[in-house]
């Protein structure tokens, strides 16, 4: 996450705040990006009552420590995200977030995320991606239905995605304009049938021996224009299911700068295949692109 915030986000206007319950400082990796961008980069440790000042949860059991931490970072994970927006407003991204653009286009928005392309009816929304101003009367009422409702089950997403749905109900129920809702695929297009998804980024690519066609993510009514795409029969690289063109320049690397980003779903065990479709398209990408803006940024008087 850190290297594609670095690679993707103009540093003139923005900034990365990096949360933790500990003392990150030992880590030589973050020292080493606290040293490359100190007006970029910045690391802080949680303090939840001192973050839950003013808002409707000042002074509950939730905010004294009760009941929230489930060892697993969900509950409290959810508050805490909640608190640091509220505080600060801004865009909130989970660390198992590849980022492949800018997200300038996203700042103005109020927002969170489809969960994915299923249309879950109680699990619809996702708050891996989310975006509020500060002190947000959208977190306003959520803090007051996490205070009015019961105390939220370990591990469960009582205080992420199912809050997210009943605070969007309860807006429309009021007829208040609820805040956005980003559509799976700009962030999360791997969460989908197999015939309308990115390709596994923990799946190796393949080399292609014969034509295939790539129809992906096209409306029906263009799926015979001439932006549908053969891929070459001399063995050009391919996802396994032979539907994206895996090559620099093909239509996967296109789409990756069309979406914001790929999340990994807390897949922290699994490595990219070496010379896949992550390494070379976005890995890769990332060296060469901080390459030249740090080399830009010490030839700049």
């Amino acid at each position: 996450m850190l290297r594609s915030f670095f690679a993707t986000q103009p540093r003139s206007a923005s900034k990365l705040i990096l949360w933790s319950n500990g003392d990150l400082l030992p880590n030589p990796i973050l020292s080493n990006f606290l040293t490359r961008y100190p007006q970029s980069f910045e690391l802080r440790a949680v303090d939840i009552p001192e973050l839950a000042k003013g808002t409707p949860l000042e002074g509950t059991d939730y905010i004294n420590g009760s009941g929230v931490n489930d060892k697993k970072a969900w509950v409290d994970g959810d508050l805490i995200r909640l608190l640091v927006v509220w505080n600060d407003g801004g865009i909130w991204v989970d660390m198992d977030m590849l980022l492949t653009r800018s997200l300038d286009p996203l700042w103005e928005h109020e927002f969170v995320i489809q969960w994915d392309c299923y249309d879950k009816p109680l699990q619809p929304f996702n708050g891996a991606l989310l975006s509020f101003h500060k002190h947000s009367p959208y977190l306003c009422l959520m803090f007051e239905i996490m205070k009015l409702s019961p105390a939220p089950k370990p591990a469960s997403t009582d205080w992420g995605s199912l809050l997210y749905l009943k605070t969007y109900r309860t807006l429309l129920h009021l007829s208040i304009p609820p805040f956005r809702i980003l559509p799976w695929c700009f962030i999360d297009g791997v969460s989908c049938r197999l015939d309308n998804r990115l390709p596994d980024p923990f799946v190796p690519d393949v080399s292609s021996s014969r034509r295939s066609l790539i129809q992906r993510w096209l409306p029906s009514s263009k799926r015979n224009e001439s932006s549908t795409k053969l891929l070459s029969p001399r063995g050009g690289r391919t996802d396994p299911a032979r539907r994206w063109s895996t090559e620099p320049g093909g239509d996967l690397d296109k789409v990756l700068g069309m979406v914001f980003g790929v999340h990994l779903h807390n897949r922290w065990e699994k490595e990219f295949p070496k010379d896949g479709w992550v390494d070379r398209l976005v890995l890769r990408k990332y060296d060469r692109v901080l390459g030249r803006r740090d080399s830009d940024e010490q030839e700049s008087p």
